[in-house]
């Protein structure tokens, strides 16, 4: 049967085409949505103008020296010597000792035997190193040095009272440690008397300001007096040296105090200049020939509750004036007395020891408890 055009037309899909895309009648508003977006980015991706410090450190300053303390005339009641150690240590954290009886030969001998140590070839020293386990022996020269090793500001050896040094010395340079030894146990014997009779004076006159002791600094951190020796090159710039200072505190800030002490005594054998940092500044100044130079340790921090400021000191060897550089070595000893009592020749601190407040409870119920029963006992009979 034919199909008819009415029935086919009657039949068809219905079909629409999708609508067509909008097509934009000017350049003009495309050209309008281009610079909003471009003002956009500039604004949100722009990087803010940073003021930044010109340097971490704090400048170097120059000061006049810190004051010349008599230590013959230390304890007299008729000198102000207490006072103006105090001032310099809330000033500087630093003060000169002079008169104080250690014999120049001795230093001078000392330190011609501590250049000794100092020429023992590399190779032997990298077997006597410091490290986290051992407090005592050369310090590792820093990666950044290496290339320019005959630049670098200074060598450090730190010695002290261990067996195991005098082992391991002794197999690296046993003809002349023991020479070097037996000088340093001399001088080092007539530092930690100066430092205990310092810190006896300070504590008969300022108990009220520095509070020895009470188990502020733990037992196991006493490391004793233990020296770091220093073997200072010439040839270094100022930069070089300042860097050489910035690295030591670095190095302090990130390894923490090698060695808790309460004064460092420093012999710079005629340095040309003393820097010390702390958190108040970098202050620099010329020693006085043949003083001591007596800087605050971190447990003369903790006694004053914070006033005086632990510091980092350093001498300064350049010029014309020290013409040989193997002379220029110096001497930090870090004194840390043990114990604390009224008064020693060699030990003047001692901790005390104290009843905690749970053992005092206990005590008064024994002792209550022992009252009723002999209160009971008496009744009874």
């Amino acid at each position: 049967m034919a199909t008819s055009p009415e029935n086919f037309h009657d039949h068809r899909l219905d079909f629409r085409a999708p609508p067509p895309s909008p097509i934009a009648t000017g350049r003009r508003s495309s050209v309008t949505n281009d610079d909003v977006l471009a003002d956009f980015l500039e604004h949100s991706l722009r990087v803010p103008d940073l003021i930044l410090p010109d340097r971490v450190f704090p400048r170097q300053r120059s000061v006049d020296a810190p004051p010349r303390i008599d230590f013959q005339a230390l304890d007299s009641k008729e000198t102000d010597s207490v006072a103006r150690i105090l001032e310099s240590f809330s000033g500087t954290g630093c003060f000169q000792l002079v008169n104080h009886g250690i014999p120049c030969n001795l230093i001078r001998s000392v330190t011609a035997a501590a250049a000794g140590v100092f020429r023992i070839p590399p190779e032997k020293k990298a077997a006597v190193s410091r490290s986290q386990e051992k407090i005592y022996g050369f310090e590792e020269i820093h990666e950044e040095e290496e290339e320019e090793k005959t630049e670098i500001n200074s060598e450090e050896f730190v010695w002290c009272r261990d067996e195991n040094l005098k082992l391991e010395m002794e197999g690296i340079w046993p003809l002349a440690y023991s020479d070097f030894s037996e000088k340093m146990e001399i001088l080092l014997s007539d530092i930690e008397k100066v430092a205990s009779n310092i810190l006896f004076v300070l504590k008969e006159n300022s108990s009220k300001i520095l509070n020895f002791g009470n188990d502020i600094i733990p037992e196991q951190e006493v490391m004793g007096t233990i020296c770091h020796l220093y073997k200072h090159y010439k040839n270094a710039s100022t930069d070089r040296w300042a860097g050489s200072l910035r690295y030591d505190v670095i190095r302090m800030l990130i390894r923490g105090f090698d060695c808790s002490h309460s004064l460092c005594l420093h012999i710079c054998n005629e340095s040309s200049e003393f820097h010390i940092y702390s958190k108040k500044g970098w202050i620099s100044f010329c020693p006085d020939k043949d003083a001591l130079l007596v800087t605050i340790g971190d447990q003369m921090q903790a006694w004053s509750g914070g006033q005086y400021k632990h510091v980092i000191g350093r001498p300064i060897f350049k010029g014309e004036n020290h013409k040989d550089y193997k002379d220029c070595i110096s001497m930090a000893f870090l004194y840390s007395p043990p114990t604390i009592s009224s008064k020693s020749s060699n030990v003047i601190i001692k901790s005390e020891k104290t009843i905690s407040l749970g053992h005092q409870a206990i005590l008064a119920i024994l002792l209550s408890l022992a009252y009723y029963f002999l209160v009971y006992i008496y009744k009874k009979f």
